[in-house]
């Protein structure tokens, strides 16, 4: 059973954006599509090819969606930074602006929360029977080494730590000091979510993933910068 603090449309979306100008006004279409989103909470963490002039046409269609514009560029953390001090919903999900990740998943990762069950949820892209389309191969094994040494840190067992899809009650992620400003938020989140205490489940999810050629920005120094992140944090 819902609780009743935890009404319909619950969800803040919040979606940091860089250079996405082909995918930006497809996923926005997806994330609108729920019924559990209340808002979309966009950081574009200044764009050159486009991107904006989307953004801002979009936004006047649809009165959830909130629009920030960062004049310099600062990363996926501290853009997410942003948007989290603009939540109004009672839960919060961090969405790429790529069409990695599936909008439609929504409900099945707020659930464990509606049930009382957990204060944030992490998606997983190595549990259950989703589909996943095949990529890099050192990419996964990257994926599992920084998972592992994470959860040696935090002391959780977590399956994929560097997944995007993390949801949260909107007062616990508040609480979260981050300071990461790149993709080293992804293990920070997950090793002060551990110190804080939080209930956390995981709920498999599916993986559409990009090659280089069609705009995937992660490289091999964000994973160095991920290992410093789970050392620091």
């Amino acid at each position: 059973m819902m609780p009743t603090n935890f009404p319909m449309p619950c969800l803040a979306v919040l979606m940091p954006v860089f250079n996405e100008a082909a995918t930006v006004e497809t996923i926005i279409a997806r994330v609108l599509e729920q019924r559990c989103v209340a808002e979309l909470i966009i950081v574009d963490d200044c764009s050159t090819d486009g991107t904006r002039a989307l953004l801002e046409k979009l936004a006047a269609a649809d009165p959830r969606i909130r629009l920030h514009f960062h004049s310099t560029n600062q990363g996926k953390g501290a853009a997410t930074r942003t948007a989290i001090s603009e939540i109004k919903a009672p839960l919060a999900i961090i969405q790429d602006a790529d069409l990695e990740y599936d909008p439609a998943e929504y409900e099945a990762l707020i659930a464990p929360i509606l049930q009382g069950k957990a204060d944030a949820v992490f998606g997983s892209r190595f549990i259950g029977g989703h589909a996943h389309r095949v990529l890099y191969f050192w990419h996964m094994i990257g994926n599992k080494g920084l998972t592992l040494l994470s959860n040696m840190f935090t002391n959780l067992n977590l399956s994929d730590m560097e997944c995007c899809y993390k949801v949260f009650v909107s007062e616990k992620l508040r609480a979260i000091p981050i300071t990461e400003n790149g993709f080293g938020i992804e293990p920070e989140l997950a090793a002060k979510s551990a110190r804080m205490g939080l209930r956390i489940y995981e709920v498999g999810v599916s993986y559409s993933g990009r090659t280089y050629a069609e705009g995937k920005k992660i490289t091999w120094q964000d994973g160095f910068r991920a290992l410093y992140a789970i050392i620091k944090a």
